[in-house]
C-alpha cells in the first residue's frame, strides 16, 4: 500500500465519499446507520459530533476512506474513545482499515483516550474482526441478534476493546 494521508475530513471531502457512505449504509451489512439517512444528517453524524474525523487519500490525492474519533461516553467514561471506519470498494484489501485504525490510535493517545472501544462489530464483518484482532482488540462481549442484516437477518454484534 502507498503512504497514505490523513487530512481533516472537510464537506467536500464528505461529499466527494457520500455515495460509499450511502452504499454502505444502504447495504446494511456492517453499520447500524438508518439507511435513509440524509446527506446533512450524516455529515453530521460523522465529521460534526465526533471530536475529529479524517479523510484518507493516495499520493495521487484520490479519497480511499475515512474515520471518525469520539468518546464513547461521557463524564467518567470519556477517557474511552470509540471510531468508525469506511474505505471504498476500490481500496478494500490494500491495508487501507489497518492504516486508518494505528493513525486512529495514535491520534487517539494525543487526545488523552486511555482505550478504544468498538460497540457494534457485526459477527459476519469477518475480515473487520479479524483485523481488529490482529490489531490487539479483544472481543470482550457478544449482543445476541443485535443487528438486521439485510440478507441474514438477525446477527449477533460484538463489543471489542483495546487498552492504548
Amino acid at each position: 500500500m502507498t503512504t497514505l494521508s490523513f487530512t481533516p475530513m472537510t464537506q467536500d471531502d464528505f461529499a466527494t465519499f457520500w455515495p460509499h457512505f450511502q452504499s454502505i449504509v444502504v447495504a446494511q451489512e456492517t453499520y447500524a446507520i438508518d439507511p435513509d439517512i440524509t446527506f446533512e444528517e450524516a455529515y453530521t453524524l460523522w465529521c460534526k459530533q465526533p471530536k475529529a474525523s479524517f479523510a484518507v487519500t493516495d499520493n495521487q490525492g484520490e479519497l480511499l476512506g475515512t474515520y471518525y474519533l469520539k468518546a464513547n461516553a461521557a463524564g467518567p467514561g470519556q477517557h474511552v474513545c470509540n471510531c468508525g471506519y469506511m474505505v471504498t470498494p476500490a481500496a478494500r484489501g490494500k491495508g487501507v482499515a489497518r492504516q486508518m485504525c494505528e493513525h486512529s490510535q495514535h491520534v487517539a493517545r494525543q487526545y488523552g483516550f486511555e482505550a478504544m472501544q468498538f460497540n457494534a462489530v457485526v459477527t459476519t464483518n469477518q475480515v473487520a474482526v479479524a483485523l481488529w484482532q490482529r490489531l490487539g482488540f479483544a472481543i470482550v462481549g457478544t449482543i445476541p441478534n443485535a443487528y438486521r442484516h439485510a440478507s441474514l437477518g438477525l446477527v449477533d454484534s460484538y463489543v471489542m476493546y483495546k487498552a492504548l
